[in-house]
Parts: C-alpha cells; structure tokens; sequence
C-alpha cells in the first residue's frame, strides 16, 4: 500500500518540495492531507492536482473560497487553527509532514504525536520552543520523530545503526548566508532584499532572514540539544560555504561520520518520507572529483551575536528559548519591512530576554503566554526604536 501523507504547510518551501517528491514517487505515496494558512490559490491548484482528502485553510475568511473551488472534486475543506489538530485524529494519515513555520506548528504538532503519527518535523520552532514536552509526548506515545532539516536529517542518518555508542561530539554546517565576513560597518547598511539572496539554498524567507543573522543555526543547535539529547558542550556550529557536508558526528573512538550530497532539501524530505528505505531518485549525484576543494572555519559570534544568544538560551533552559524564539520572529518581521536594521535584530532579541519573566519549569500554557507576551513586548521595542 501507498503511504498516506499529511502535508501541514503545503504552500510553503518545503512543502511544495514534498509534493515534487511525491509527484516523482507516486507508486510509493499518497497524499491525505493539505494545508495552509493564507495562501488559498496555491492551496486550491495543489489540492485540484494531488486530490487529497482533506484539505485545510488555517484563516477561516478564506473558507468559502477554498470550498467553492474543491467541493465539486469531494474534498472535504476545514477551516481554522483548531482543524490543523483535529484532523490528525483521521486514521488515515499514515505520516505528517510538518512543515508549517514559526510557532503556530506547536500545538498541530503535539496532536499528531498525542494521535500516535510519525512526524517528519520541517519546522525548527517545536523543538526550541517546547523541546522538553514534545521529548515526554514521543516517549508516552511512542512516537518517532525524523529530522527533515538537512543538519538534523542528516546526524540521524550518521547515527543509523549506531545504537549506544557514545557520541563525542555533533558538528552542524552552515553556509554563513550572504554576509560571511562582513563586519559591524558593513552588517549596518544590509538591506532585507540583500539579506535575501542565499548564496546556496533557496528557502522562504524568515528561514533566508535567520541563515542571514545565524539564528537558523542557533535554533538548529538547540533542536539538536532536544532530539538526539546531546548538551551545549557536545554541539559545535562550522562554516561550511559549499554546504555539502551537512553534518558531522564524532564518536568516542576517534571516528568521525559525515552525511554528504549537493545542497538540495528534495534529499532529506524523500529520506524523512521513506524511512527506514530509501528510494531510488533522479536527484544530480554529489562528485567529488568535480566540486574539488572543501572550505571549514569558525562562525563569527561577536559580529553575528544571533547564535550566541540562542546557546545562551540552550544553556539556560526553561522558558528562555521560547523568549528567543517569539522575539527573534518579531525582529526578522521588522527587518524585512525596514523598520529596523540588520543589527538591531539580535539588540531586539537579548532585550526581550533580559525584560520577559523566566520560568524554569513551564507547561504548555507558560509557553503559550509566554509567546504571546514576548511578541508584545518585542513590538512595542520596535514602535519605540
């Protein structure tokens, strides 16, 4: 049998990348589930093509649209947050792939886990928001998650068949975005347009913003903490500039694993999807012999200060990676409508930090406020900056 896949953000990024997948593989797949939050024509075009059945528009004005257009085919269409939970209760949801971005992936993603669903996680937030609980729901629920991410997609993939042997170390790659190797003179005059044009992958473009200001990796860093429970001290960030190694994991005696291919997400969504096998795929193949020489170096954390505060963040625990989260989406709102600068954004961030309350031990409910509360308090740093 086919497997049945709920795509939850299908209009974004990944998830048009998942359908390209599916639509390669389709004697192994099957789609059950769309959604997306505002992008209802996309939505309607995916849905006439791939002929799901459900689909969901997160805003409840766009209802009407979307049923007019795919009530003729017998596609049921809901509308609104709650629905994104509800429908993972359908027993006909095989995988979800969770690729909707920022927080509002948190509460859909505890009702997939709580309804005993294999996640394919695309979305970075869960985890740094809410790492612990959603590492007690996979337990209670026995669920696996598989990283989609190409860092963390690609450690799970060096730790297959690795079993208790003791990790030394798991080094995360990174491109360094379009500024590696600007300074504080030059970082102060970047234009969101500029801050958008990755050299290496092709992403939306709050993931773009946060590759820019090394806050993707930062979050990365603490998703990693929280899904292969490794500490602070046991994560390394390495500028990689041809993002061929996507990450790398040092064992106790001396080996060292490397997940290589060219920078192409189409890779770790096909591997998240067919786990544990792989499928044959048109994808390009890595050569070697072609790309040539390999390039290593230290990120930049007093120019870039993003991934200082996020393993700031890591180490401290509790609630302060949903603080660093809710105001880093803020800062990255209000850069790219040029309301404040490239280097006003980590400023935001460690303000909300500092001024936002602490909690050591929160539950979904302080996570929630406490999203909430940051997202006020960084607005109101904007309207007074």
């Amino acid at each position: 049998m086919k497997k049945r896949i709920g795509i939850f953000g299908s209009t974004g990024s990944v998830g048009r990348q998942a359908l390209e997948v599916i639509k390669e593989q389709d004697d192994y797949f099957e789609v059950e589930v769309l959604t997306a939050y505002r992008n209802a024509t996309l939505l309607i075009r995916q849905a006439l093509e791939f002929k799901p059945n459900v689909v969901v528009i997160a805003d409840d004005n766009l209802y009407k649209q979307v049923f007019k257009a795919l009530d003729p085919y017998d596609i049921k269409v809901y509308s609104g947050d709650k629905a994104l939970s509800q429908v993972m209760e359908m027993e006909t949801i095989d995988l979800v792939l969770m690729a909707i971005v920022g927080f509002s992936a948190l509460v859909p993603t505890l009702a997939a886990i709580r309804n005993k669903k294999q996640v394919a996680l695309a979305n970075k937030e869960c985890l740094v928001v809410a790492g612990e609980l959603i590492r007690q729901q996979t337990l209670e629920n026995r669920v696996q998650i598989i990283p989609v991410d190409s860092e963390h997609n690609a450690v799970f993939q060096c730790l297959m068949g690795e079993g208790n042997n003791p990790v030394e170390k798991i080094v995360l790659t990174a491109s360094g975005g379009p500024f590696k190797g600007f300074d504080r003179k030059k970082l102060e005059k970047v234009t969101p347009r500029e801050a958008l044009k990755h050299p290496v992958w092709n992403m939306g473009q709050k993931v773009t913003i946060d590759s820019a200001t090394l806050m993707n990796k930062g979050l990365e860093a603490i998703e990693a903490h929280w899904l292969f429970d490794v500490s602070s001290l046991e994560l390394q960030i390495l500028i990689h500039p041809e993002s061929i190694i996507h990450s790398l994991v040092y064992f106790a005696d001396g080996s060292v694993k490397a997940q290589m291919s060219r920078p192409d997400m189409k890779i770790p969504i096909q591997f998240a999807l067919s786990y544990p096998g792989r499928l044959t795929s048109r994808i390009k193949r890595l050569d070697l012999n072609q790309q040539g020489i390999l390039h290593f170096e230290a990120p930049d954390v007093e120019n870039f200060r993003n991934l200082a505060l996020a393993f700031e963040a890591l180490e401290k625990g509790g609630n302060l990676s949903c603080i660093l989260n809710a105001a880093n989406e803020i800062a990255v709102q209000g850069f790219l409508r040029e309301r404040i600068g490239f280097l006003q954004i980590p400023e935001l961030i460690e303000r909300c930090m500092q001024s936002v309350g602490f909690i050591n031990e929160p539950s979904l409910e302080d996570y929630i406020e406490t999203d909430k509360f940051t997202r006020i308090k960084a607005n109101e740093f904007i309207n007074n900056s």
